[in-house]
């Protein structure tokens, strides 16, 4: 059993490393605003600053490090874009290597041209419309419908989405193809800006400090009339995009949180180092020291079972019931790491202006949900009932 990474590997760490020291830390402040009372602070980069960002991503080799490469992309395997997504998981700048949804990697040629590339390279937006304003995180059944109509389909209905909003966009939008709106009979188009009857309501674009964690946009689609040639994957079978590359990115999801979890161990023992009470440093009391040994013992157990995980993606195992327990543990453990912080802080850590605010609140916003998790649980526990070895 070998737990030492290859020279690759730490060089591929090694170089997400080195960007998110030098390039991406340094931004933080001004991004999360310099003025008394925050109104400076802002959800993105300036798009110079970023268009400047994807050119050194680019000239390391890093850009596109998770997109296959008969895609277009760097396609590195499952354990270096771990490596890499830990590095860019421990700064609060919203900054990826050309990170793609991989609901775009079942696109077919023409659609590879016209919209996978142009996102990968952020020449447009995808705004994902799964969610429904009256379902909410209910997806078993779609008010959105598609009804076809001389060889094209009309989509009526509205949806919501939490992408970024962008200048040239495209909206990758699930609807009902058959009569009631179940799993079996969603299908997913790709809707063009420029389509009549298709209009956003933006309201992710307000700044400020209160809106950091993304807020929704209203997708409206009356009358839309989409060409059959729009269609991602086959008619029908919308919730069997990206299926294949759903496990690995459980995955790489789980190193996320063990970034998360390592920059706010950073920023905790920061605290403990500098904060006294009563003339003497925090760092010496019982509860901050079990705190901080909390903290990195959750985080070392979560970074073993995410690496073994990828190990074994990338040896081409399934990894269904282990990309599962990475989902649920991961997300457990963030949770848990959150708790430990405030205690070392001595009470909330979401004071507004310091990087734990918002690695917190970003973090936690973006974790799995109790349903979730527990269908997590369920591929867990039907794996354990038929026997498999733990």
């Amino acid at each position: 059993m070998d737990f030492e990474l290859s020279e690759d590997m730490k060089m591929i760490q090694s170089l997400a490393r080195d960007f998110v020291t030098e390039q991406l830390k340094p931004l933080e402040r001004d991004l999360m605003g310099r003025a008394a009372d925050l109104s400076d602070a802002r959800m993105f980069l300036d798009e110079a600053t970023e268009a400047k960002l994807i050119k050194m991503a680019q000239d390391t080799g890093l850009w596109g490090a998770s997109i296959p490469e008969i895609l277009g992309g760097v396609g590195l395997d499952t354990l270096g874009n771990c490596l890499v997504e830990e590095e860019l998981a421990q700064t609060v700048i919203p900054f990826n290597f050309g990170d793609v949804t991989p609901l775009l990697f079942d696109c077919n040629d023409q659609q590879k041209a016209n919209y996978l590339l142009p996102v990968l390279n952020r020449h447009k937006q995808a705004y994902l419309a799964l969610m429904e304003p009256e379902k909410g995180a209910d997806i078993s059944t779609m008010k959105v419908r598609a009804e076809k109509v001389n060889g094209d389909y009309l989509l009526n209905g509205e949806k919501v989405s939490f992408s970024r909003s962008g200048k040239d966009y495209f909206a990758v939008v699930f609807a009902a193809t058959d009569g009631n709106g179940s799993r079996g009979g969603v299908t997913c188009f790709l809707v063009d800006k420029d389509t009549a009857g298709f209009k956003v309501i933006d309201s992710a674009a307000t700044e400020g400090w209160q809106s950091q964690v993304r807020k929704p946009m209203l997708l409206t689609f009356e009358k839309c009339r989409v060409p059959a040639e729009n269609i991602l994957g086959e008619a029908g079978k919308a919730f069997s995009l990206g299926k294949k590359w759903l496990p690995s990115r459980r995955i790489i999801r789980g190193a996320r949180c063990v970034g998360v979890a390592q920059r706010l161990l950073e920023e905790a023992t920061t605290r403990a180092q500098t904060w006294q009470t009563f003339g003497e440093s925090i760092a010496g009391r019982p509860g901050i020291q079990a705190a901080l040994t909390n903290i990195a013992l959750s985080i070392h157990a979560c970074r073993l079972l995410v690496y073994e995980a990828a190990w074994k993606a990338d040896k081409g195992e399934s990894v269904r019931r282990e990309a599962a327990m990475v989902k649920l543990f991961a997300t457990q453990m963030l949770h848990t790491v959150a708790d430990d912080v405030v205690h070392i802080y001595g009470g909330p850590a979401y004071v507004a202006g310091l990087p734990m605010e918002r690695l917190c609140r970003n973090a936690l916003a973006a974790s799995a949900t109790e349903l979730a998790l527990e269908l997590q649980r369920s591929v867990i526990a039907r794996d354990i009932l038929k026997g498999l070895k733990i």
